[in-house]
């Protein structure tokens, strides 16, 4: 067997692109030809499951991650966030609010940012104090397309949580352009499918979905069909082409909640104007809260639960006896069971409002 000493160089630049990012670090530790290849970046790292991005220590200030394969916390020096809220993600990067209710967009492994508009005055006011109220200040923030790949890309917040209101800014913009969405509705996410943004919103006892309009100016345009809205969290999922509607409900078993969670997956096709309701959805797992919908191939992940879907939203503290509650765990769709993904006696009262983030770190 060949010693590692004797591999070549583009011999071990291969071997890189079997390396998830954190051992790209750890390669490069090894001597100082290797960190030198590892340096060079000339392969992505392998796919890997999506982490969980937490709470700044206190002491520290650094900013807590959790990642998933590994079943590993990281603490990692990031000046860019240092007092700031995790309000959304996507393609790899968080957006994120200050105190002053400045916002940015930062790639928390290369830290490229990008300084966003003010928010409008209306928001901020309704806003104060921070630490209160941080999480009434966006409810969600995606991406059309990754920095890094297009220039050209356009970003969407949802401001408010209870009454969301959707604005986007384009790099060169000025300021956030608020669209008007009917009173009547509350608009629950959105997502960037082929094109195009969507929006999902309740109104009574119906959900609809909205079209985002830009040209000749801002609007939404109700599309597909009207679908039944009996209460609970909907989200939109761009599996691979294919657009998804996860309803993600509380069911009462007598008093306990702890495993009384439904989610239901339907397709609403936009084309013939119906709706395809999913039994499963495979060796698939989706990753969705304020985030980017994410779903992942779980035959490539040992550690990944095939026909699962992992959520996280407005969690702010997590303990034993809530481990089951419905705003962070997994639904297994198969046994239609209710569990958790995150290790309770690793995690302190206080996890803030957790972020699921695919890291980009090329």
């Amino acid at each position: 067997m060949a010693a590692w000493s004797d591999l070549t160089d583009d011999v071990l630049e291969y071997i890189t692109s079997f390396l998830p990012f954190p051992d790209h670090y750890r390669f490069g530790a090894v001597c100082k030809n290797l960190r030198s290849i590892s340096k060079q970046k000339l392969h992505p790292p392998a796919p890997q499951l999506p982490w969980l991005v937490l709470e700044e220590e206190n002491e520290t200030r650094k900013r807590k991650f959790y990642s998933l394969s590994e079943g590993k916390h990281y603490s990692i020096e990031i000046p860019e966030l240092y007092g700031r809220y995790i309000c959304g993600s996507s393609h790899g990067w968080l957006f994120a609010v200050d105190s002053e209710i400045t916002a940015i967009l930062v790639n928390p492994f290369t830290r490229e940012c990008y300084e966003l508009p003010p928010f409008p005055e209306y928001y901020i006011q309704r806003c104060d104090p921070f630490e209160e109220m941080r999480t009434q200040i966006v409810f969600k923030a995606i991406l059309s397309h990754d920095p890094k790949e297009r220039s050209d890309f356009m970003a969407m917040i949802l401001f408010g949580a209870e009454y969301t209101t959707p604005a986007f800014w384009r790099p060169g913009d000025a300021s956030w352009t608020a669209i008007d969405v009917p009173k009547k509705y509350t608009v629950d996410d959105i997502v960037y499918f082929k094109g195009n943004f969507y929006l999902i919103s309740n109104f009574s006892t119906l959900s609809v979905l909205h079209l985002v309009n830009f040209d000749p100016e801002p609007k939404l345009t109700e599309v597909g069909p009207q679908i039944e809205h009996v209460g609970g969290q909907k989200y939109l999922v761009d599996f691979d082409g294919c657009l998804l509607l996860i309803d993600r409900c509380c069911v009462h078993v007598g008093d306990d909640i702890t495993n009384g969670v439904r989610c239901d997956v339907i397709e609403p096709n936009l084309e013939k104007n119906c709706l395809y309701d999913w039994s499963d959805i495979d060796d698939y797992a989706l990753f969705l809260g304020r985030n980017s919908s994410i779903f992942v191939d779980s035959s490539q992940f040992p550690t990944c639960k095939k026909n699962s879907i992992n959520f996280t939203h407005l969690t702010d503290s997590f303990s034993r006896e809530e481990f089951g509650c419905h705003e962070f765990g997994i639904f297994d769709m198969i046994t239609k069971t209710w569990s958790t993904y995150y290790p309770v006696e690793a995690s302190p009262a206080s996890i803030g409002s957790p972020v699921w983030l695919t890291p980009n770190p090329w």
